[in-house]
């Protein structure tokens, strides 16, 4: 069995949750009994559930104590997955105590020593600290919606820009991004999440704009991959996202929306693939006002991000759990 501990909030994001249900699929797929535990995040809950998944819950506010039950009802010793960020000690202690085999992501926690497996697809500096009995760096570790492979294009040129910043966008950068673009003369299709709280403000600023008419606002699209091939560029976070727009062949623009994401969107620029327009304090889309090369760009993307990362991680777990 492999059980998915994840943490999912209006502050974390929901970025953890799509990547292990992805994840959580491919390994349903392959016949595997998957179970979530996760915090008490109603949108998470439910979201988990619609995809056909049992879920309990934990208490983010206490580090270990709470594995124990969930562990010992296990018919026979479990794969736990962590992606929750930093793994603390005490928590890893107990995972291990308790004859499970663990794996993390992204994590640079004081216990992440002990994971038997640390995949870090999203981290790219200062990854010679990495810690874990099995450290897997790069981004063909990246584990992406496989529905893309229906969408991937080469863009010709830039007629139309889609704004997508995660499924909370916890700093409201939606709002900030929508007044930018309010004298741009793309169309501007901006997608929300189901934990976005800003909506009322944001379609403020629509209405307010000379012409209102050139946004499109969506909430909680049922594909996001289907909604990204209409498009040529995309203004996204630096979690997941710009990773899936870039498999599909469509450029971005990368904001930051915390300080570990600003690494992520420099290596996009430097891949050629992406601009990165700075943290999310102090973001700059001057790059929107000057000839982008959606061409180049957009073929760049497609062989710099594959969507072969989950597969090659569920064959990870399967040799872990062999």
């Amino acid at each position: 069995m492999f059980v998915f501990c994840i943490e999912s909030s209006h502050a974390r994001g929901m970025g953890h949750l799509f990547r292990s249900l992805t994840l959580a699929s491919e390994l349903r797929t392959r016949g595997h009994t998957v179970r979530f535990l996760a915090n008490d995040h109603p949108n998470s809950l439910r979201i988990i559930r619609e995809r056909g998944f049992d879920v309990s819950l934990y208490d983010l506010a206490v580090v270990t104590g709470w594995e124990k039950d969930f562990l010992e009802a296990a018919a026979s010793s479990p794969i736990w997955i962590n992606d929750r960020l930093n793994t603390q000690r005490l928590h890893t202690e107990t995972i291990k105590g308790l004859d499970a085999k663990l794996v993390t992501f992204d994590d640079r926690g004081d216990g992440a020593e002990l994971a038997d497996l640390n995949i870090c697809a999203l981290l790219f500096e200062n990854t010679e600290d990495l810690k874990g009995r099995d450290v897997r760096l790069g981004v063909e570790y990246m584990i992406l919606n496989p529905e893309i492979a229906t969408y991937r294009r080469v863009r010709e040129k830039l007629a139309s820009i889609l704004v997508t910043l995660g499924g909370a966008d916890t700093y409201g950068v939606t709002v900030r991004v929508a007044k930018w673009l309010s004298s741009n003369p793309f169309p501007v299709t901006i997608v929300t999440g189901p934990s976005f709280q800003n909506m009322a403000e944001l379609e403020e600023v629509v209405v307010a704009t000379a012409a209102p008419d050139r946004f499109r606002l969506l909430k909680q699209v049922p594909s996001l991959a289907a909604e990204m091939y209409g498009h040529d560029l995309a203004i996204t976070g630096g979690g997941l996202t710009p990773f899936e727009a870039c498999a599909a062949g469509l450029p971005c623009v990368v904001i930051a929306n915390e300080p570990f994401e600003i690494p992520v969107g420099r290596a996009l620029e430097q891949s050629g693939a992406a601009f990165f327009a700075g943290h999310h304090s102090a973001f700059d889309l001057g790059v929107l006002e000057t000839a982008i090369p959606i061409r180049s760009m957009s073929e760049t993307a497609m062989t710099t991000v594959d969507l072969g990362g989950v597969g090659r991680v569920a064959d990870l777990l399967e040799r872990l759990a062999a």
